[in-house]
């Protein structure tokens, strides 16, 4: 059976962490989140998996090559061109992406399935499809019933009786909403939607197919399913994706690891003396990762391979990406640090270069300035960053 992964988006709403990962590939506690749909579709007998690609297309080739080591076979649509020897990326919409290849060669031949490569999702897609094939749908959208207050958040289906699909509102408030069904971006189709796709032109599946195929009658229905859907959309959603699955919260998504003690998971070699640290699990920390005598970490928190947390440095609730030095006294709570960057759990961030705090948060490889400890307190203290 065929499948597409929809990987070609910028995801704007997902930097600073986008500017050097493409979305599909944001790690999940060091696997990248497409992988996971990659197991699901295999799961259910999808081997035959198109992805289109763009921003840092190469990313995302290089991990996943043809699949064998997935057990399934994949290809790749790259959208764009080059400029002076760059690949420069142009997206052609979800639809258009669809469009794109089957206009290269015939591919979706039967029943085929699309998935936005952003979300985790434990989906039973057999009997989506049963569902959808036995109401002769052209094409269906997988829909979650959520609290009327979050609907704001999302894309709302209207459906009638019978599961056919009237209207779509997009993030409307909550006394305006018709509904507490939402888009979760899973779709099945039947090769004939394609001839409702353009060819060579940006075009997309919810923006102008869905609204087309409701306007012409088309047999297009929503089917509202109970399964786990954690989208990460933007870095706030990424943020507590982590600490789900920390928590034993996100089905099927397994803490990485060995667990040295009740609650605290680490990779291969890490540096550490357990009796002169302090950590509460839930905690993940990374291989080759070294925690200095009177540390602090306090779960759910991950800590990426080839990190160090220095001598005196708490980190508390909060997701740090690999190669990742906290410096002595820093203290972490709540934050995402990645790269230069450290980010709050409402997606407020600090440049950490421009704020010329790379003494206290930097790159582990990098040798740290000639500063002594007492000026670089002085400074955290006139910019209010000892508390990061």
């Amino acid at each position: 059976m065929k499948a597409m992964i929809l990987a070609a988006g910028k995801g704007t709403r997902v930097r600073p962490i986008t500017q050097t990962i493409p979305k599909p590939m944001i790690p999940i506690l060091q696997k990248p989140v497409m992988e996971f749909l990659v197991e699901l579709l295999r799961q259910h007998g999808f081997n035959e998996i198109m992805v289109n690609v763009s921003h840092l297309a190469n990313e995302i080739e290089n991990y996943f090559r043809d699949g064998q080591r997935f057990g399934v076979q994949i290809a790749y649509s790259f959208e764009g061109r080059i400029v002076e020897g760059e690949l420069l990326g142009e997206a052609v919409g979800s639809a258009g992406g669809m469009r794109r290849i089957q206009d290269f060669s015939p591919f979706f031949d039967s029943t085929f399935v699309v998935l936005c490569g952003d979300a985790l999702i434990d989906l039973d897609l057999t009997a989506a499809v049963k569902w959808h094939r036995e109401k002769g749908s052209i094409a269906t959208v997988v829909m979650k019933s959520v609290p009327k207050e979050e609907v704001p958040s999302y894309g709302v289906v209207v459906t009638d009786e019978e599961g056919r699909i009237k209207a779509f509102q997009e993030k409307p408030k909550v006394e305006e909403a018709l509904s507490t069904s939402i888009n979760t971006g899973i779709y099945i189709f039947e090769p004939e939607v394609l001839d409702y796709i353009p060819s060579g032109q940006e075009f997309d599946i919810g923006g102008q197919l869905f609204p087309h195929l409701v306007k012409i009658g088309a047999p297009f229905y929503g089917i509202t399913m109970d399964f786990q859907w954690v989208d990460i959309g933007k870095v706030p959603d990424y943020w507590r994706a982590i600490r789900g699955v920390l928590l034993g919260e996100v089905k099927n998504v397994a803490i990485p690891g060995h667990e040295v003690k009740p609650g605290v998971y680490t990779g291969l070699n890490v540096a550490i003396n357990w009796d002169k640290v302090e950590i509460e699990g839930p905690v993940y920390i990374g291989g080759m990762t070294r925690i200095e005598d009177g540390a602090k970490i306090i779960g759910p928190t991950m800590i990426g391979p080839n990190c160090c947390i220095c001598s005196g440095a708490t980190v508390e609730n909060s997701v740090i990406f690999e190669y990742s030095r906290l410096g002595q006294g820093a203290r972490l709570i709540d934050k995402l640090v990645f790269g230069r960057y450290c980010i709050d759990k409402n997606g407020e961030n600090i440049d950490l270069e421009a704020a010329a705090l790379d003494w206290l948060i930097t790159d582990a490889r990098k040798s740290l300035p000639d500063q002594p400890p007492a000026e670089r307190q002085v400074i955290a203290e006139l910019l209010g960053t000892e508390n990061l």
